[in-house]
């Protein structure tokens, strides 16, 4: 994983523009040739307020990677820089909202490999939807894969109405230069959504879009490189101002994984599986505090009394149902999906406990604090 840090205020030659000075200083972080060409689109700004842009490496038959820049005092930072949140600050042309979220950047780093998320500590809660109108199903084309760069970051959809709709709330940019076919949605906690292929996208420059929002319809459009062989999103997932692999993470109530070689994958909703080729329902987001019933099989899952099998039993929840948590303790140990074992349990809005092996909540830590 690359890692970018802040470019240094190198004085620049008065021909030089404000698009060669961000080129060089991209390549030069990346250690690319020289004549590697880079398009620099400058959303808005000017010498006093600074500078907020987008700088891509086109893809040519592959696909294209871009950063969201900020240019003040001589300095630039790209997302995923140290010095992209602290230079946010003292770029004035921003908004508000672009200030707070912007000054959320903490540079990714990869979670240790695991089998559940758990077990490496990491947190795959997005709250985002599938890119598509709820209850549309939607094929699901191509597993994950990459966006730029090795990380499986993206997946590819197509069908229903063909309108693809923002997967969560956020700020709204074009990245391509030509203005067609991407767009970038920058969401809360780090997260933010690519949408690329699109036709008749909208023109966005840091527009505050809402969950459900329309973007662009499915479309082949290749203006910044890459192929689409028929109309489709290409929706990749970044974290922190880098592509992070998608596997694991939660859209519209289907996780995603990553299995064999790139565009190969599978999406599961509780025990129901959906290989690629298939169709995907579009269940809304799973908030932060609700979590997937999984009973690793289909069958209900007991709410009982407290937090443990000696319990009495109050009732069951069936598998692929949304519970929401209320708090989570410790209790009888439980082994789930991928020989998965914890003393985690769960109690829920109506007062009755699950063990957490059979909730994917995308971590294995309390989403709602301790009882």
């Amino acid at each position: 994983m690359l890692t970018l840090m802040l470019a240094p205020a190198v004085p620049a030659r008065a021909t030089d523009s404000l698009e060669d000075t961000v080129a060089s200083r991209l390549r030069a972080r990346l250690t690319l040739e020289s004549d590697r060409p880079v398009r620099v689109s400058v959303l808005r700004g000017g010498p006093a307020t600074g500078f907020l842009g987008s700088a891509v490496l086109p893809g040519g038959t592959g696909y294209p990677e871009g950063w969201l820049f900020l240019h003040a005092g001589g300095e630039t930072a790209f997302e995923g820089d140290p010095g992209f949140a602290a230079l946010a600050g003292r770029v004035s042309v921003l908004s508000a909202e672009e200030h707070r979220v912007f000054g959320q950047a903490r540079g990714y780093t990869a979670p240790p490999a695991s089998k559940h998320p758990a077990k490496s500590g990491a947190d795959y809660r997005t709250a985002l939807r599938l890119p598509y109108a709820l209850g549309q199903a939607w094929s699901y084309t191509g597993g994950p894969h990459p966006m730029a760069g090795s990380a499986r970051s993206s997946i590819d959809l197509a069908g229903g109405d063909g309108r693809v709709l923002a997967a969560g709330s956020g700020l709204a940019y074009t990245m391509c230069d030509s203005k067609r076919g991407w767009l970038r949605v920058v969401h809360d906690r780090g997260l933010a959504t690519d949408y690329y292929h699109l036709a008749g996208n909208i023109a966005a420059n840091g527009d505050r879009v809402a969950e459900g929002d329309f973007l662009g319809n499915i479309g082949t459009d290749v203006s910044c490189g890459g192929s689409a062989s028929g109309s489709h999103v290409h929706f990749s997932l970044r974290r922190d101002g880098a592509y992070v692999p998608i596997d694991h993470y939660v859209f519209g109530k289907w996780v995603i994984r990553a299995q064999g070689d790139s565009y190969d994958g599978y999406a599961m909703h509780g025990s129901t599986r959906v290989e690629v080729d298939g169709r995907l329902p579009n269940y809304g987001p799973l908030a932060l505090n609700q979590g997937l019933v999984d009973t690793d099989g289909g069958t209900a899952l007991n709410r009982r009394a407290g937090p443990g099998t000696t319990q009495p039993i109050l009732g069951t929840v069936g598998d692929g149902e949304t519970v929401t948590i209320q708090c989570s303790s410790t209790g009888t140990d439980q082994a789930g999906r991928d020989g998965y074992h914890s003393t985690l349990w769960d109690k829920l809005t109506d007062g009755s406990w699950v063990s957490d092996v059979y909730v994917w909540t995308g971590t294995g830590e309390p989403v709602a604090g301790t009882c």
